[in-house]
Parts: structure tokens; C-alpha cells; sequence
């Protein structure tokens, strides 16, 4: 009644089997499956980059290394003891 039976479904699998071989229709098979997991595997290495991406903009400010930091602290440490200098000297 307007849809296709299990008969014809078995039929046209029959004709199939027979034209192209179960050789064919097996690589046809393993070759439609490896198509499907690289697709997958594909779009989820296109978010991963995504997500690094976001992750490393998270702040608003320029990272330093050790080196700089530390020449930082010690710069300010010696423009500190040079200001509590200069208001002893004129407190003198």
C-alpha cells in the first residue's frame, strides 16, 4: 500500500549482491565506514584549536617572562628606597 515491503527490500538487496559481488559491496562497506570516522575525527580537531584559542586570550595584559619580572621588582624596589631617600633628606 504505497510503501515497499520486506520482499522488495529483498529482492533489490538480491540484484545488488549479484551485480556488483560481496567483494565489492564488503570494501564499498570498510570504505564508506573510514570515510565516516575521518569526518568525525575532523570535526572535533576543528573545535580543540577553538577552544586553545579562547584559553589564550583570556587576559588583557602582555605575559612577561621570569627575567623581566624580576628586573621589574627590583626596579621599583630601588625607585622606592630612592623616594623614602629623598624625604629623609628633606625632612633633615
Amino acid at each position: 500500500m504505497g510503501g515497499i515491503s520486506i520482499w522488495q527490500l529483498l529482492i533489490i538487496a538480491v540484484i545488488v549482491v549479484l551485480v556488483f559481488g560481496t567483494n565489492k559491496l564488503r570494501t564499498l562497506g570498510s570504505d564508506l565506514g573510514e570515510s565516516i570516522k575521518g569526518f568525525k575525527k575532523a570535526m572535533n580537531d576543528e573545535e580543540k584549536p577553538d577552544q586553545a584559542q579562547k584559553n589564550s586570550h583570556d587576559a588583557d595584559f602582555e605575559t612577561q617572562s621570569i627575567i623581566e619580572k624580576s628586573t621589574e621588582k627590583t626596579t621599583m624596589a630601588q625607585s622606592e628606597s630612592e623616594k623614602s631617600e629623598n624625604n629623609h633628606k628633606k625632612q633633615v
